[in-house]
């Protein structure tokens, strides 16, 4: 089996070959452009078969060239750049090159091959994955809009809090939308009431933005994972989100692979016949605050979350140690309804030509 690891940058890929005994028999490097995924096809196709790669950064800067190889066939893995990090401080040769990255991508898929994401061709869940981004950013401007707003507010009128709306709503939005001060004003103070309409005007954009995106997210998830929506905590958008961070595909295997993605598989740290567990801090942050927020839900509003709570607190364990202990029962419970959605796309029939 030879053994590919391909170290990803915005403008070049570096590539390392390794045999069945770890050993290298060739490098490449070219750019980040359909020809060079092109080139590095062929120059891997010479080196012989079978094949498997690992693509850092597949999600990334070397999401064209996974796709790419995907589109031909080829078995990828996704590989954490934090993975490489750590078996080159591990390696014999110390140092850090877009070689050595590329190396150290390709003996982390020698060793843990089978416990690695595979990387398969973008589908919905890819187009679920960007709405979900883009709104995330439309909210987060409109929440830093509205926190300038408040400030120039607090400038003009420390007590404005008493007259003016909340600014979460349309009241709000409309009373700072002609929002003005006395013509005698100083300058300065014109100005500000100027920038708070004007602020007031990219504010309803990024709320009218946000709202569509809300609209186009909830349809494409009822139309193909709302199997997820069953577990309490999980709405459409929600669902949504899930979706495009849990494909596309079968990427993940079992639900222990996915909770070791989330971060909310604990590490052992056990020594001298003492048996303990430390907290994972690593994963994927995104999916992790999600869990987080479900299990939130659980706690006040699902029966069965807040019994699970409860009897892990009474088998000894803290609050938090429950808390996580229910976050990983969370990631069972979606993975399990994730191949429900997967299963229910394989029977759709085909629509013919």
């Amino acid at each position: 089996m030879l053994t590919i690891g391909v170290d990803a940058h915005t403008r070049v890929h570096a590539a390392a070959a390794l045999d069945d005994a770890g050993r290298e028999v060739g490098r490449w490097r070219g750019p980040n452009s359909p020809d060079g995924w092109r080139d590095l096809l062929r120059w891997a196709s010479a080196l012989g078969e079978p094949r498997q790669w690992g693509v850092e950064g597949a999600w990334n800067y070397g999401r064209g060239l996974a796709q790419h190889l995907v589109a031909a066939d080829e078995v990828v893995y996704e590989v954490n750049p934090r993975w490489t990090a750590k078996g080159r401080r591990g390696a014999r040769r110390p140092g850090k090159s877009d070689a050595l990255d590329a190396r150290a991508v390709a003996l982390t898929v020698v060793r843990e091959a089978p416990g690695l994401p595979l990387v398969q061709q973008d589908d919905e869940t890819a187009v679920l994955d960007l709405l979900v981004t883009e709104r995330e950013a439309a909210v987060a401007e409109a929440t830093r809009l509205r926190n300038q707003v408040h400030a120039h507010l607090q400038q003009l009128d420390p007590e404005y809090r008493t007259r003016v709306p909340n600014l979460q709503t349309q009241a709000g939005l409309a009373a700072i939308g002609s929002y003005a001060v006395p013509e005698d004003a100083a300058a300065l103070d014109q100005e500000r009431a100027a920038a708070i309409r004007r602020l007031t005007q990219r504010l309803r954009l990024a709320l009218d933005q946000a709202e569509e995106l809300a609209d186009r997210i909830r349809e494409r998830a009822d139309a193909r994972f709302s199997p997820l929506t069953r577990l309490c905590g999980v709405n459409l958008l929600t669902a949504g989100a899930l979706a495009g961070i849990l494909g596309p595909g079968r990427r993940w295997r079992t639900d222990a692979q996915l909770a070791a993605h989330a971060g909310v598989a604990p590490l052992e740290a056990s020594s001298a016949g003492v048996t303990r567990h430390r907290l994972n801090r690593g994963g994927n942050r995104r999916l992790n605050a999600i869990l987080y927020r479900i299990a939130l839900t659980q706690a006040r509003h699902s029966p069965e979350g807040r019994a699970y709570l409860d009897r892990r607190v009474a088998e000894g364990k803290t609050s938090r140690e429950a808390f996580r202990a229910l976050k990983r029962f969370l990631v069972r419970a979606i993975w399990r309804l994730w191949q429900e959605c997967l299963d229910a796309e394989t029977d759709v029939p085909a629509v013919a030509a």
